[in-house]
């Protein structure tokens, strides 16, 4: 995975980001704090947290449409901060299922399809400090004749 985040996710590989758990419907990433994601505020930079709560989403996305001839984006974003987050922290997504769904559908109709899915994240005493919701868009690809 280190190998895969220096060669296509530099900022991942550079922040020590770790995927802690993995299943078709449940990701858990996590991210250190330290002087590689820290701010000039004492806390994790804002960016690293949207990385890694986007990888929580974006690799239950991967799963979801492995093996199949379907192109992916993120379409949309928010982000909401609750508090500061000074310590390691983890983004979980639950939502694998929904993905799943949202991709097979695009592959039966034809037509693009997208769905909103959440990663919240959660310092050491799991307590709440982010939520972030990925809109992914979903597409089966044209086959050129």
């Amino acid at each position: 995975m280190k190998l895969y985040f220096l060669k296509k996710l530099p900022s991942l590989f550079f922040w020590n980001i770790r995927v802690d758990e993995i299943s078709a419907t449940r990701a858990k990433i996590s991210i250190p704090y330290g002087w590689r994601t820290q701010n000039p505020f004492r806390s994790i930079y804002f960016s690293a947290l949207a990385g890694t709560a986007e990888l929580s989403t974006g690799l239950l996305a991967f799963l979801a449409a492995e093996n199949q001839d379907i192109s992916m984006l993120v379409v949309g974003v928010k982000g909401r901060f609750t508090k500061k987050a000074n310590t390691r922290s983890f983004f979980i997504c639950e939502q694998g299922q929904e993905l799943i769904d949202t991709v097979n559908k695009a592959i039966e109709t034809g037509e693009g399809q997208t769905v909103e899915v959440i990663s919240r994240g959660f310092n050491e005493n799991n307590e709440l400090i982010a939520e972030f919701e990925f809109t992914w868009s979903f597409k089966k690809r044209n086959k050129l004749k």
